[in-house]
């Protein structure tokens, strides 16, 4: 019978010299130095222990051995005559009576050194998850993630929030992106959805008569990856709140956050409430983004009417000119031109500069085609010697998304960007519609069940491309944590607001049933958000990557290499759910 370990491999200090001992993890090195003297590192969850081997009958023990076997170590605490300062158990070792094998690792070659995992292939990384999280730079972010969860559900409790879970088995809903579909056994033909998001549901609680909803909700999406977003599924710190409105929401969320970013984050300043707030035509004005990162100073300024038709071709009659100015600019020449290239792979568009040389005037760049409106441009944008601009021309989207690309590269280069601080803001005020990109056809901006700025009134007399909504984002340094709204609890302002989309009541009524039963009982005036847990732990670890801060997250092609997922199934399994692959490769 194993004997349980009296203590954890991060646990034994100078105190515990002396005392007996039984230590148990994973094999992680060993250093040979006779026959009979060799030095063993133990790792387990909580960190590592020296083992000091002393004899030749334990040395024989560990022959053939390998690395990441899982051992039991019984022996005697002794102070270390060479300490090792970065071990936090560095003053001490372990002498052994006995090391008792519990579980062969089989293989003498790893597929990547445990303690440099993040260094290896990420595919192979995540088909061997557990290996990777073995690694304690690794495994610290799931920790983290564990200790942000719980300090969240602390305070919406504390704030009176209720903790209720939604169904993972739903119906297939237009939320934005494509659903994941389950097929029914027991109805054929018929499919269950997995939820993009509790949306429906927490609304339905609130004509319920609950009050103040929250939970750590997994959503599921059938979309593809990017640094922020992992594919197929993720969680967000779900709320909504009964009769409230937008400041509501943002109170809460302005006293929940900033301590939980300040405890773990890896800078220890966060936005102190109330957050700036930032309509999102002005977002779009100042920074070229509605995710703006309000650790850069930098600013565009509009310069169309200066130099417009200067005989530069992209500033020519008809395009928006929009300019970053750069203070006391030092990069040199391949760096600019680098930060150029950059910008166009990014936005697939040119952009180009300035600078004002010691006498004053304009040099270098597109300089040539400004002499003419040279002091105007200067006097405008109140430039001196050193300074640089960073310009974008096009139809005013375009232009605007430029110049906020070359803000993102510009800030961390030039010193204009404070990198030590969690900097929030909300974005409010978007469009309640807009023409879609793809489709050429009005479609709601946001979300669909948000309240229009004006009620009714505004649905039936303004052009819908000038209604605005109680809609709203969470940004911090950058990223889109969260999107919410104030949500259309009014069954007749719902239906015209679908019916201006094309949308008839009968298609409002089929669509969402429930939502729309519910609320021609009396429903409660509502709002809501929905903060994504998986970035904010993201930005709290400093990661670049969503992907270090989820257990066993999917690769960018969405598939659980580990597991194998997705995967083949059985002819008689899609048959018990009335499914028939056809066009599959077999």
């Amino acid at each position: 019978m194993i004997q349980s370990r009296t203590h954890t491999c991060n646990e034994l200090r100078l105190q515990n010299v002396g005392e007996k001992v039984t230590i148990c993890g994973w094999f992680e090195n060993i250093r040979k130095v006779s026959k009979a003297l060799a030095f063993l590192v133990l790792r387990d969850f909580y960190g590592k222990t020296q083992v000091v081997i002393e004899t030749e009958e334990l040395m024989a023990k560990l022959a053939g051995i390998n690395t990441e076997s899982t051992l039991s170590v019984r022996g005697t605490v002794r102070e270390r005559s060479s300490k090792n300062p970065d071990m936090a158990t560095g003053d001490i070792e372990v002498v052994p009576e006995d090391i008792s094998v519990l579980s062969k690792c089989i293989f003498s070659e790893l597929p990547f050194e445990v303690n440099r995992s993040k260094e290896a292939d990420e595919n192979l990384r995540l088909r061997y998850r557990f290996l990777d999280l073995r690694n304690p730079a690794v495994k610290d972010r799931i920790v983290l993630r564990s200790n942000v969860i719980s300090a969240l559900r602390k305070s919406m409790i504390e704030k009176d929030f209720l903790e209720i879970t939604t169904p993972i088995l739903t119906c297939s809903s237009p939320e934005g992106a494509r659903d994941y579909l389950v097929p029914s056994r027991i109805h054929p033909g018929k499919f269950y959805a997995l939820p993009q998001a509790p949306q429906q549901f927490k609304q339905i609680l609130m004509a319920s008569g609950i009050d103040r909803y929250f939970q750590i909700a997994p959503c599921f999406r059938d979309e593809d990856a990017r640094a922020d977003r992992s594919p197929g599924e993720f969680y967000q710190l779900d709320m909504e709140m009964a009769f409230a409105g937008q400041d509501d929401v943002f109170s809460i969320l302005e006293e929940v956050l900033p301590p939980v970013f300040a405890e773990y984050g890896i800078y220890k300043r966060a936005s102190k409430p109330p957050f700036k707030r930032i309509a999102y035509l002005e977002a779009m004005e100042s920074f070229g983004t509605d995710k703006p990162d309000l650790r850069i100073d930098l600013r565009i300024k509009d310069v169309t009417d200066i130099l417009s038709g200067c005989g530069f071709e992209p500033f020519s009659e008809g395009n928006s000119i929009k300019a970053v100015k750069v203070s006391d600019f030092q990069l040199s020449r391949k760096a600019i031109d680098k930060i150029l290239s950059d910008t166009e792979v990014i936005t697939a568009r040119k952009a180009c500069w300035v600078k004002v040389g010691e006498d004053g005037g304009l040099t270098g760049g597109i300089s040539k085609f400004l002499k003419e409106r040279e002091k105007a441009f200067i006097d405008e944008l109140d430039l001196s010697p050193g300074d640089a601009v960073f310009m974008a021309a096009g139809k005013l989207k375009e232009a605007q998304k430029v110049a906020g690309v070359l803000i993102k590269l510009l800030g961390p280069l030039t010193g204009h960007m404070d990198k030590e601080a969690y900097e929030f803001c909300w974005i409010v005020d978007f469009p309640m519609y807009e023409i879609g990109e793809e489709s050429g056809e009005l479609e709601f901006c946001h979300n669909p069940f948000s309240m229009p700025q004006g009620g009714l009134s505004a649905l039936k007399e303004k052009d819908p491309l000038e209604i605005l909504a109680y809609q709203y984002d969470l940004v911090c340094n950058g990223v889109e944590l969260s999107s919410g709204a104030v949500r259309n609890h009014d069954p007749e302002i719902m239906v015209e607001a679908f019916r201006i989309v094309g949308l008839t009541e009968n298609d409002v009524k089929k669509k969402f049933p429930a939502m729309y039963n519910a609320f021609c009982y009396g429903a409660p005036p509502h709002a809501g958000i929905a903060p994504g847990v998986d970035r904010m732990v993201m930005l709290i670890a400093g990661e670049e990557s969503i992907r270090e801060v989820i257990p066993f997250p999917m690769n960018k092609n969405a598939q659980d290499l580990m597991m194998g997922a997705p995967s083949e199934v059985s002819a008689k399994q899609l048959e018990d759910v009335h499914i028939a692959c056809v066009g599959t490769d077999e």
